[in-house]
């Protein structure tokens, strides 16, 4: 799993949740522990109101917690999800002195390490965020 540090530059940087079931979040408050939630239609359900999304805590999982606001979630990209949205400039993924992963925009290769892949893959989701901002639209 992804630090929480990356999940909030993703955030920050613009990568959009749209929750679906099997997505991990923590509840990003002070107050609020480090726990994971995982989104299910048995346990934690996204409701999409008028309003905004509302991530709803069924039955007794967590006696305390009736809802969260989408906006005070944060979400934790799998692995996948991130190799997903690098789509098109992902290159590989190498383990030589640790998980590397490779990019390609605009013809240039760009390689992202961490202690495991997912946080590889984090860091290339970030640059290519970042460079996408730079674009401009």
């Amino acid at each position: 799993m992804i630090s929480t540090s990356l999940a909030r530059a993703l955030r920050d940087s613009g990568l959009t949740w749209r929750p679906s079931a099997g997505d991990a979040f923590r509840i990003d408050r002070v107050e609020a522990d480090d726990e994971v939630y995982i989104l299910s239609d048995m346990t934690v359900e996204a409701h999409d109101y008028g309003t905004g999304v509302i991530l709803g805590f069924n039955g007794t999982t967590e006696w305390a917690l009736d809802s969260v606001a989408l906006e005070d979630a944060l979400w934790m990209p799998h692995e996948h999800q991130l190799r997903q949205f690098l789509a098109g400039t992902f290159r590989s993924l190498t383990a030589t002195a640790g998980p590397v992963v490779e990019i390609e925009i605009e013809g240039k290769t760009h390689s992202f390490g961490s202690d495991d892949a997912a946080n590889a893959y984090a860091r290339a989701a970030l640059y290519l965020l970042d460079s996408l901002a730079v674009q401009g639209p």
